[in-house]
């Protein structure tokens, strides 16, 4: 079993050597404000010190988050920039003419602002050379709380490995701010979201099933449900094959 600091230098070394082999100069990390984002720009910020640029991406989302995103940033003193997609977001929703209204087709529309949010951080990568990385965990990952060419659509995944409990762990390590790793996890997606609410079941009830398999069995049907039907996530979009 690795010493956190460790799986610190491990995660740094890796994140490096991804960058390397792409070609690339740098990375571009999407900072929502929340612990996972911390805990990849402080990781990314040590393979790359310099060559880390945190994005803030507000679109119709709480101005705590935005606040915190740059508590993040100022405490790791990485340099970063704000992106507002408010007024894109409404263009996008107009450009669609929906048929149905949020309420009746509520995660279509919440699925919109991870998409806007990462052609913003592609362009930032593009222009800079930079790989976008990932803020996804193995909790998430797993039962496919991510939105599909989203958040999910990255370059990497540094925290991909750990479950939420581990990048808690790693977040005081890494010295990110008790704000941030005390704060209740949340997508943003719409006013007062907490990932734990949506899911159905705690981090710690999703964490003991993925590291001990031991769940009590409403969560374990819970957790199981969504490991099957978020599984086309997790692959390459699939080719149909020709005889």
């Amino acid at each position: 079993m690795k010493s956190e600091q460790e799986l610190i230098d491990s995660l740094v070394h890796w994140i490096r050597e991804m960058v390397v082999q792409a070609g690339a100069r740098g990375v571009v990390v999407g900072l929502s404000g929340g612990i996972d984002s911390a805990v990849v720009a402080a990781l990314c910020n040590r393979a790359f010190p310099g060559n880390t640029l945190g994005v803030l991406m507000p679109c119709g989302s709480s101005g705590i988050d935005e606040i915190d995103a740059v508590l993040v940033a100022e405490a790791l003193e990485i340099p970063y920039k704000k992106v507002n997609l408010d007024e894109t977001y409404d263009t996008m929703v107009r450009a669609l003419g929906p048929e149905q209204s949020p309420e009746e087709a509520h995660m279509a529309y919440a699925n919109i602002k991870p998409r806007l949010r990462m052609a913003a951080l592609y362009f930032e990568a593009g222009v800079r050379s930079y790989l976008v990385a990932g803020t996804g965990n193995r909790s998430e990952i797993e039962i496919g709380y991510y939105t599909k060419y989203g958040d999910g659509g990255v370059d990497m995944e540094p925290i991909g490995a750990l479950v939420k409990t581990q990048v808690r762990q790693l977040a005081t390590a890494l010295n990110i701010p008790e704000k941030i790793i005390d704060k209740a996890p949340t997508a943003g997606l719409w006013d007062q979201q907490t990932d734990e609410e949506e899911m159905g079941f705690t981090y710690a009830q999703l964490d003991r099933y993925l590291v001990h398999g031991e769940a009590e069995p409403d969560v374990r049907e819970r957790i199981e449900h969504l490991m099957k039907t978020s599984e086309h996530k997790r692959n390459m979009p699939p080719v149909c094959p020709l005889d």
